[in-house]
């Protein structure tokens, strides 16, 4: 495939599963040759992903969405696409997709979205994203779960949907039983306690209150928690943990930058939230050999296979889950046959670089189809 000007346009550079995607998806374009730009519309400060951007040797840019419904932006991110060349424009969620989609058509740039997550909306909107969608060459969700919602919400045309995984980087996540010793020394755990582990934003779509009140029953020095990540619930998720009054076999770390050495302190993961698309963590988890038990939500059934890969349970059910990690915690063999089956169901068909292959197969069939019709438009012009 030649060389082409490929610009990801992002809601904001903040850290979050569809920045991650882009990120990694970007980071193995720029490596592959093509010349890569990411664009922010937030009118915040760049958040914490764009200095990883600028490490891998992607340009970065901030094109700030003005406040409300703003008809300026497709024009100056069209101007923006204009001056670096771009062939491609792919946009990440709704925000980027109702300005970048048409900012392409302005420049004659193929444009590809991807839907990472449910993403309910207004009706007002719902109707903006599906008239963006129009400029749209291909209409990509992550799982097939999202995309059987997209075509059910008339979010894109049949024809120009297709379901393209996430992928993770497994060689980062990987078993390390050094990471784990080194972890669990850190944060006072004891080598033989069994550890459940979650990783994510405490948020209330995350519902790790659920992970808590169903883990109170079992907790005592051989049954621990660790919850890794930060937002706006952990103040209330802090006083939850301390009611229980077994505080001390909980461990609640705050955002992290080295996820790969919390999961390895792990003995099995926990996903409790109540939507989802396809969660990177879940993944992640998978990729390090942890038992899974997750909420049956958003694309997990499409990895989580019961009994298989992993353990689902209804979104709030508290009962059944503590019975799961109960489970978990006592059939320890039958739990890890489960976590390899996982793993390496994850080296098959979920790393970054099958995503970034994928991804590479679409554009280029995508470019040459564009440019096909651009030849045959002059001709017939010619011939008129």
């Amino acid at each position: 495939m030649s060389t082409l000007s490929i610009a990801h346009v992002l809601s904001s550079f903040d850290m979050g599963g569809q920045e991650r995607v882009a990120l990694e998806l970007a980071t193995l374009q720029r490596a592959a040759g093509h010349r890569v730009l990411a664009v922010s519309i937030a009118a915040s400060s760049e958040g914490a992903n764009a200095n990883a951007f600028r490490a891998a040797g992607v340009s970065v840019q901030t094109v700030a969405k003005g406040p409300r419904f703003d008809p300026s932006l497709p024009l100056r991110l069209a101007h923006r696409f204009a001056r670096q060349g771009v062939d491609v424009v792919h946009t990440h969620n709704p925000h980027a997709l109702i300005y970048g989609a048409p900012a392409a058509r302005l420049v004659r740039a193929v444009a590809v979205h991807t839907k990472h997550g449910m993403n309910p909306d207004t009706a007002r909107r719902m109707w903006l994203r599906r008239a963006a969608t129009r400029f749209v060459q291909a209409y990509v969700a992550v799982t097939a779960e999202l995309g059987r919602v997209a075509l059910e919400k008339r979010e894109c045309a049949p024809e120009r949907l297709c379901v393209i995984s996430n992928g993770i980087d497994a060689a980062r996540f990987a078993p390390n039983p050094l990471a784990r010793q080194r972890t669990r020394r850190e944060l006072g755990i004891p080598e033989n306690a069994w550890v459940v582990g979650t990783v994510g934003r405490l948020s209330p779509e995350k519902d790790q209150k659920l992970l808590i009140d169903a883990m109170t029953p079992l907790l005592d020095s051989e049954r621990q928690l660790l919850i890794v990540g930060d937002g706006p619930e952990r103040e209330s998720l802090s006083l939850r943990v301390a009611a229980t009054w077994k505080a001390h076999f909980v461990h609640m770390t705050g955002a992290r930058k080295d996820p790969e050495n919390l999961l390895a302190a792990c003995d099995a993961f926990a996903l409790t939230s109540r939507s989802e698309g396809l969660p990177l963590v879940i993944l992640e988890a998978m990729a390090m050999r942890l038992p899974i038990v997750s909420t049956a939500v958003g694309g997990v059934p499409d990895v989580v296979a019961p009994g298989v890969t992993g353990i689902l349970v209804a979104a709030g059910d508290r009962a059944e889950l503590t019975r799961q990690l109960d489970w978990l915690a006592s059939h320890a063999s039958e739990a890890l046959a489960m976590a390899d089956v996982a793993r390496q169901a994850v080296l098959d068909r979920y790393t970054i670089q099958h995503m970034a292959n994928d991804y590479e197969a679409l554009y280029a069939r995508l470019v040459a189809a564009a440019t096909g019709e651009r030849a045959y438009a002059r001709l017939e012009g010619a011939r008129g």
